[in-house]
């Protein structure tokens, strides 16, 4: 998969079905907090008021390699692995200690398109909520 670092400026995403537990929220906009590419800000263009967190999740997690199903490669055009960069939905809780990242349900962005959708990995032990840094 693609690096969603290959772009430095904010950049506006259509999910192509609302994100869990967000129904009314299809258009976000992605833009980096930090000089590394490793956090991003998702904040929804029809409510500024919403923002979450996520991250690329190769640094935290480097072992993790979900596969996008061919119906999700058609919904989000995906041609190849190329075309697809992977984040994933962090929870802050009250500090970094006790920062959290949904493995279960991670964002797929075709970063040439433009559309992403949040991928809930049925049938899957992945943790909903993975500590982010090592206890």
């Amino acid at each position: 998969m693609a690096s969603v670092t290959d772009t430095n400026a904010a950049a506006e995403i259509e999910f192509v079905a609302p994100l869990s537990g967000l129904p009314e929220h299809t258009r976000f906009t992605l833009a980096p907090l930090d000089e590394d590419g490793l956090l991003f800000s998702l904040r929804s263009t029809e409510d500024p008021g919403l923002r979450l967190l996520v991250v690329t999740p190769e640094r935290f997690f480097p072992d993790y390699s979900p596969v996008v199903d061919a119906g999700w490669a058609e919904e989000l055009e995906l041609s190849g692995p190329e075309d697809a960069a992977l984040l994933v939905v962090v929870n802050p809780g009250s500090g970094l200690a006790d920062a959290t990242a949904n493995l279960l349900a991670p964002v797929v962005l075709n970063h040439r398109t433009s559309r992403a959708a949040q991928i809930v990995l049925t049938g899957s032990d992945l943790p909903l909520r993975a500590p982010l840094l090592p206890v």
